[in-house]
């Protein structure tokens, strides 16, 4: 158990990549959206209207934006971390456990960020002026029961994905990855065939 605390803690030394990226990114993405709306509200779309909802609504760039990111820093969290922990006297299982403990504390960080921000959006009116850009359909079009899980375990797979294609680098270099993307896309293709 100590191992793993202390794995956490190691992870939770990059402040700014695991807290602050996030949030970065999503600005960004907020921003692009706002001004993507007040482009279309220029050129005659009217904020409210149906047409305009429905458009809206079905814009998944928030979620899509933070995916790579996500999938990055599970990569990073076990590549660069892995060694560095071992020579630190961490056993493997409590690496695993350490890893899977950040993992669910980014994933529960993000679905607190994404839950308010949502909350504000709904709140205000959209923005006090109708532009949707968390209370979207593919977070759950605003309904928190839908929102919290879904984001929760879209987090946390995203990153666990990204540990397994790091863990497969630090055992096999550069052909894990591109062994287990293969066995990813073959299975899948087969449950798409069956």
């Amino acid at each position: 158990m100590d191992t793993m605390i202390l794995t956490t803690k190691l992870h939770l030394n990059k402040r700014e990549i695991t807290f602050l990226v996030p949030l970065y990114i999503t600005g960004v993405v907020t921003v692009i959206s706002v001004l993507i709306s007040l482009l279309f509200w220029r050129s005659g779309s009217l904020p409210g209207t149906p047409g305009w909802i429905q458009g809206s609504q079905s814009n998944p760039g928030i979620a899509w934006a933070l995916a790579g990111f996500l999938v990055y820093l599970g990569v990073q969290s076990v590549a660069t971390t892995f060694p560095f922990a071992l020579t630190l006297g961490a056993s493997r299982r409590g690496f695993v456990g350490g890893t899977f403990l950040w993992n669910v504390t980014v994933s529960a960080y993000l679905t607190l960020v994404f839950a308010v921000l949502t909350m504000v959006e709904v709140a205000t009116g959209h923005w006090f002026s109708e532009f949707y850009i968390f209370d979207v359909y593919i977070l759950g079009a605003g309904d928190m029961t839908l929102l919290i899980p879904l984001v929760f375990l879209s987090v946390l797979s995203m990153l666990m994905i990204g540990g397994v294609f790091g863990a497969s680098w630090i055992r096999y270099g550069a052909r894990g990855p591109q062994f287990v993307g293969i066995g990813i896309a073959i299975v899948l293709i087969l449950a798409l065939i069956i």
